[in-house]
């Protein structure tokens, strides 16, 4: 294993604090101040492998190459400089990726870092590796998602599962992964086919992970800080809101800004809730040219934003981060806009 990441990513109250000082120190835009929120972006399929063979041919590249996970890998990684470049703080992964075509019920390929006994794959902890090191370099933040709902169906049992949390945690204090969030599942409110990653029970295998990596990380909190994501603006759970060292919530299911403002009280009238960062990472609303747009109103709010941006209907191969194969350059009006909007809120990264 290499040595422990020289970026460090710890909480202090409501703030993301990244070696030793908040995020975007002093910072404000339009009034509100930015210190200590967290400007994601949903990558998903940074890591991602297909192994079906019905279905991997279906990832072609336009240039006639078959799509490979190292393609995938090397392309992401070297773009992380210029996300970095705008003012991004964090990218958001999953070691079973996301849908590949960004919104999919029916999903028959194999995308999973996991064996059926809870055992993560080496080619996926070699790419993992990559990321967090040039993540590192750069100052970034990684949130590391565990599971994804439709590709939980590789577990053989519920003991699989807690052993994937288990191992995951193993691997990242061995590496000294200091500059990692952990997210347990991606929308946990949704079903899984192991109940015990699903919205009721998920705070088991937060608490899990949280006991696994005491005393096992050279960081301020001395152990991982771990949260799950949920795909409804309903409020958090209290189990969850209770165990949970930050909040991750989704935005796609809004149909306003208003909606990210409501969701955003809403969680923090919660009689469980406590001081603690409140993050969007994921959302697929845009309006990056208007005056009020979700960005805005989560800033406004106080949450951390996240961009989650999937090639739709008809559009071309540089369109969308989620939808495989991926074009992870920022060469479409959609990721320029938002990239655009990014640097102009943070200044840039320092």
């Amino acid at each position: 294993m290499v040595t422990k990441t020289d970026t460090v990513v710890s909480i202090d109250g409501t703030k993301f604090v990244v070696n030793g000082e908040p995020t975007h120190k002093g910072k404000t835009w339009r009034g509100h101040s930015l210190e200590g929120l967290l400007f994601n972006s949903r990558m998903a399929q940074a890591l991602t492998d297909d192994e079906n063979p019905s279905t991997r041919g279906v990832w072609m590249y336009p240039d006639g190459e078959v799509f490979t996970a190292k393609r995938n890998n090397d392309e992401f990684v070297a773009a992380l400089k210029d996300y970095r470049a705008h003012g991004l703080d964090a990218v958001c992964i999953n070691l079973q990726s996301g849908s590949p075509q960004g919104y999919s019920n029916v999903q028959p390929w194999t995308i999973t870092g996991f064996n059926a006994d809870g055992s993560i794959k080496q080619p996926w902890l070699d790419r993992l590796d990559r990321v967090i090191t040039e993540a590192d370099r750069l100052g970034m933040v990684v949130v590391l998602g565990l599971f994804y709902w439709k590709q939980t169906r590789v577990f053989a049992d519920e003991a699989a599962v807690r052993r994937a949390v288990e191992n995951t945690v193993d691997w990242l204090a061995e590496r000294g992964a200091r500059n990692v969030l952990l997210e347990i599942g991606n929308e946990v409110d949704l079903t899984f086919f192991q109940p015990i990653i699903e919205a009721p029970r998920c705070h088991e295998l937060i608490r899990l992970a949280q006991q696994r990596s005491e005393g096992r990380f050279d960081t301020p909190g001395g152990r991982l800080l771990v949260s799950t994501s949920l795909a409804r603006p309903s409020p958090v759970g209290a189990n969850i809101m209770e165990t949970a060292d930050f909040l991750l919530l989704h935005g796609n299911g809004t149909h306003h800004p208003d909606s990210v403002r409501l969701m955003a009280r809403a969680n923090r009238a919660q009689p469980a809730y406590r001081a603690m960062p409140v993050m969007i990472n994921e959302d697929d609303h845009f309006d990056f040219d208007k005056p009020d747009n979700n960005f805005a109103a989560a800033i406004g709010e106080y949450l951390s934003w996240g961009y989650f941006d999937y090639r739709m209907n008809r559009e071309r191969f540089e369109d969308g981060f989620q939808s495989l194969p991926v074009d992870w350059t920022i060469n479409s009006d959609r990721k320029r806009a938002f990239f655009s909007y990014l640097k102009g809120i943070t200044g840039g990264a320092a």
